[in-house]
């Protein structure tokens, strides 16, 4: 079986990415309100992010305060549900996967301590590590198969679902507490990407309520939650990786970027997740926070629903792809803090076709292929929301760029709180973005006909079935082709179309320290705050 110690990534052990990476988040700062100022460690150097120590090492306690944009009331500390980038930061303080994406996105162990698949690739053993749940019970392998036959049910709609799809449940069966043996439909080359999927956290055997006691084998222990305002989580001494240097983390929820900003400058907060260019440029010299960038972490766009009128014809997504100047949308919406998209996800990750050309802004192919599709005089609403740096912005942007081409946008700004439930199904035109995940996680998840996000409606049986070939394909080669075949349809006539890659940015006060640069939004490092300490 081949092992696969797990250890915090350093830039000795990677220098650079081999890909580089980025969800969804959902704004007023809900949780401060009761936000007592208190449990706030000591001051200490000002060092950078990932490298404040006193005496050398790490420092033990205080409560670090976390904001983050959210989804309302409607929050939930079930971690099959995550789907906003809170939920997630959420969810990986109580829970843990089997695996989850190192910086170059490529699966890394966690409750799993080594995987091995037989000869043909249909049979995956999983040992797991000796690990406890918040309770003391050990983590076993009938908790792995209940957690993955719970995200499986028909009747829900759990992010990994589509991820979990290869795998036969029912043939699966733990050889004994600690080993898995998982059964697959098919050949699967990847397998490891599948324990990595979003939101394919283990649970306790039987576990249904999350909201008032959630238990999970995570770093955190729960202490209290109150939807679209902040939970509060405690150490968690008996960790299997290590007892984390804060005593308590708070999650607060601030839709508004600039109350996230003003908490962060007020002492209110330590850590403000996603800041935009413009503030990052404003404070990244004055030395009042620190300023983290992780570079090009962020797929921008927006999504064609590709089953309705009027973007169920191809001709009128071409036009679309052509109306856009993506130059401008960058240096406009992102104040040139990214670079230009190709309308295809994970620019620079494994198997990206970068072989293709860089589409160009053509006013005049876009006239005729609308002409041609007698789409003249389009008009057509575009829904957008202050949910995500760069949004509006772009919105506008778009709208007088599809003017040229005789197109009316008009642009419909919804409720940060539902947006991205909202724009799911209904529309058919949409702000969008992502964070890292490999590309065939973001197949598996957005581009099939299971899909369970699948925002652009892409739903063609011939495309699933390369995906199942792609996955049973053990040539790496032969299975890059297959992936690139895949991609450059999607380039030609597929509902994303995709401006730009941004920076994620994120802001600390100057006592926080051991925040990972290098770790791409949606990696296992991101948000990581076991790792993370006050000086």
């Amino acid at each position: 079986m081949r092992e696969n110690p797990v250890s915090s990534v350093d830039e000795s052990r990677c220098p650079g990415l081999r890909r580089r990476g980025f969800l969804a988040a959902a704004g007023g700062m809900a949780g401060l309100g009761a936000l007592a100022l208190t449990g706030c460690a000591g001051s200490g150097p000002a060092d950078a992010a990932d490298s404040g120590k006193r005496d050398g090492k790490p420092q033990r306690g205080g409560r670090l305060r976390a904001a983050f944009a959210g989804g309302g009331a409607s929050e939930t500390l079930d971690p099959h549900l995550s789907n906003l980038f809170a939920d997630v930061a959420r969810a990986k303080a109580l829970f843990d996967k089997l695996a989850d994406y190192g910086p170059d996105l490529s699966a890394q162990p966690r409750l799993a301590s080594a995987w091995e698949p037989d000869a043909g690739l249909a049979r995956w053993k999983v040992r797991l590590r000796e690990a406890t749940f918040h309770d003391g019970k050990p983590v076993t392998a009938q908790d792995v198969l209940y957690s993955y036959r719970r995200i499986a049910e028909p009747a829900k709609a759990f992010r990994a679902k589509a991820s979990l799809e290869p795998i036969d449940l029912k043939a699966s069966r733990a050889l004994d507490a600690r080993t898995v043996e998982f059964v697959l439909k098919r050949p699967t080359a990847e397998f490891p990407n599948v324990l990595a999927a979003f939101g394919a956290y283990i649970v306790p055997d039987g576990a249904q309520d999350f909201d008032k006691n959630p238990i999970g084998s995570g770093p955190f222990r729960f202490v209290s939650f109150a939807p679209g305002k902040s939970a509060v989580f405690k150490r968690n001494d008996a960790y299997w990786d290590g007892a984390p240097h804060l005593d308590e983390i708070e999650f607060l929820v601030a839709n508004e970027e600039s109350a996230r900003v003003n908490a962060l400058l007020g002492g209110q907060i330590e850590y403000a997740h996603e800041l935009n260019p413009t503030t990052a440029r404003a404070h990244e010299k004055n030395g009042q926070i620190q300023i983290v960038r992780l570079r090009n972490s962020a797929m921008q766009g927006f999504v064609m629903k590709t089953d309705r009128p009027p973007f169920d014809d191809k001709r009128v997504r071409e036009a679309f792809f052509l109306i856009a100047d993506r130059k401008e949308l960058v240096d406009g919406a992102l104040s040139g803090a990214g670079e230009i998209g190709n309308d295809l996800f994970g620019k620079g990750y494994e198997y990206y076709p970068a072989s293709l050309p860089q589409r160009e802004q053509d006013i005049d192919r876009a006239k005729a292929l609308l002409k041609q599709a007698g789409a003249q005089g389009l008009k057509v609403t575009l829904d957008t929301s202050p949910v995500a740096a760069g949004f509006t912005e772009a919105a506008t942007i778009f709208r007088d760029q599809a003017a040229k081409a005789g197109v009316t946008v008009t642009v419909k700004t919804g409720s940060k709180d539902s947006y991205w439930k909202d724009i799911l199904d209904s529309g058919v035109l949409a702000s969008y973005r992502s964070g890292a995940m490999p590309i065939e996680a973001h197949i598996s998840q957005r581009l099939l006909t299971g899909s369970t996000t699948n925002a652009t409606k892409w739903h063609h049986k011939d495309f699933d079935a390369l995906y199942q070939q792609a996955q049973s394909t053990k040539d790496k080669t032969a299975r890059a082709a297959v992936y690139e075949r895949m991609q450059r349809r999607l380039h030609a006539e597929g509902g994303f179309l995709i401006w730009g890659f941004a920076d994620w940015i994120i802001g600390t006060a100057r006592t926080v320290h051991g925040v990972e640069k290098k770790a791409p939004a949606n990696s296992l490092d991101w948000a990581r705050f076991d790792k993370v300490w006050l000086a």
